[in-house]
């Protein structure tokens, strides 16, 4: 796996997942690798009982991830729901991986997908040649899971089409998928479900059905409670970005990543972290994973353009275009910031003049 960019969560990870297991002797459910309480270790973080160190995959509320878990040893599927940046894929990879030992059974939600990509669809070619077989049957993420015992994945559910959407009352109602072009069902075995995942900002894009919403339990992902909070998050994810980059992200990297989150949560709340000065907020999100994308790309250009140590020159840029998404309002919004309070910010001063260089 050298040369994969990225590799799956249990390709990553599987040391830390293959020590939980050897040792783990709780209940576990029907097909699950793991048992709730090793899932939950393996997610937050720990020490497997040989010694082995389980790094934390997700920072936030412990409880969120127990209900979430234990949401799926029902047979309630669970709809991860939160502002972009919340860590809502993240989260879902890890605990299909953790459960099931497979994170791929992935479908992408976008606007253009069929009912095909929920369902099943067919091998035309074989399907003219042979008539309907289960040959010419080519199988979604969710039937494959269905037949394995295994968890399914469902990226931005909201944007999917309400009609598509609909495919899965019954996969998730009767656990069942008719095929009635072959006069048979699939029927899925113990340890299948579901993880959707949706947009808080996509609501009213493809609001779901009511009968829909009753088939998903719903855990509501936060943005981090506090700035430090938020500061190990992007440190981490960096540092995990960093190796499968060969990039560099040593711990000189913490006050410009504490400078960046400040940064975010100021305009994200619309008050200095003092709570003196009221500002402004622009159209974006400002979330945690973009300003994990805006260090990654400092410590690539103090890499390969400087000395190696991010510095103010590194990260204006990025921070300009996670703020400025609207070249007009978000333009004023920024300069305005810059001059009520990174000015007056004298250790900011570097990060002030950078900045004002992009305006």
């Amino acid at each position: 796996m050298t040369d994969v960019l990225r590799a799956h969560a249990e390709q990553q990870h599987a040391d830390e997942l293959a020590a939980l297991a050897a040792a783990d002797d709780r209940p576990k459910p029907p097909n699950w690798k793991l048992s709730p309480w090793a899932v939950a270790t393996y997610v937050l973080g720990g020490e497997a009982p040989d010694g082995t160190p389980i790094t934390p995959k997700y920072l936030g509320s412990r409880r969120l991830v127990e209900v979430a878990i234990a949401t799926l040893a029902t047979d309630r599927a669970l709809l991860l729901l939160g502002v972009p940046g919340t860590a809502k894929t993240w989260l879902s990879e890890h605990l299909a991986a953790a459960i099931s030992g497979d994170s791929t059974q992935l479908v992408q939600g976008t606007s253009g997908t069929a009912e095909e990509a929920i369902r099943y669809g067919w091998n035309y070619a074989r399907l003219l040649a042979e008539g309907p077989s289960p040959k010419a049957l080519v199988a979604s993420p969710v039937l494959r899971a269905m037949e394995t015992g295994g968890i399914a994945r469902i990226e931005e559910l909201t944007r999917i089409p309400s009609d598509v959407q609909d495919a899965l009352i019954t996969i998730l109602s009767e656990k069942t998928l008719p095929i009635p072009e072959l006069d048979s069902e699939v029927q899925a075995l113990a340890g299948f479900n579901v993880i959707a995942t949706a947009n808080d900002r996509d609501r009213g894009v493809n609001d779901l059905s009511a009968a829909l919403k009753r088939r998903f339990n719903v855990v509501v992902l936060p943005l981090p409670d506090d700035a430090e909070s938020e500061v190990e998050i992007v440190r981490l994810r960096v540092e995990q970005l960093g190796r499968s980059l060969q990039l560099p992200a040593g711990a000189e990297n913490v006050d410009e990543i504490r400078r960046v989150v400040t940064v975010f949560r100021e305009l994200r709340d619309g008050v200095t972290a003092d709570g003196r000065t009221k500002i402004k907020s622009p159209s974006g999100t400002l979330s945690t994973a973009e300003a994990i994308s805006v260090m990654t790309n400092g410590i690539a250009l103090a890499t390969h353009f400087g000395d190696g140590v991010v510095r103010a020159d590194d990260v204006a840029a990025g921070l300009h275009g996670a703020v400025v998404k609207d070249p007009v309002q978000d333009r004023i919004v920024w300069q305005e910031y810059l001059e009520t309070v990174v000015r007056e910010r004298k250790p900011w001063s570097d990060l002030y003049r950078a900045c004002r260089e992009l305006v």
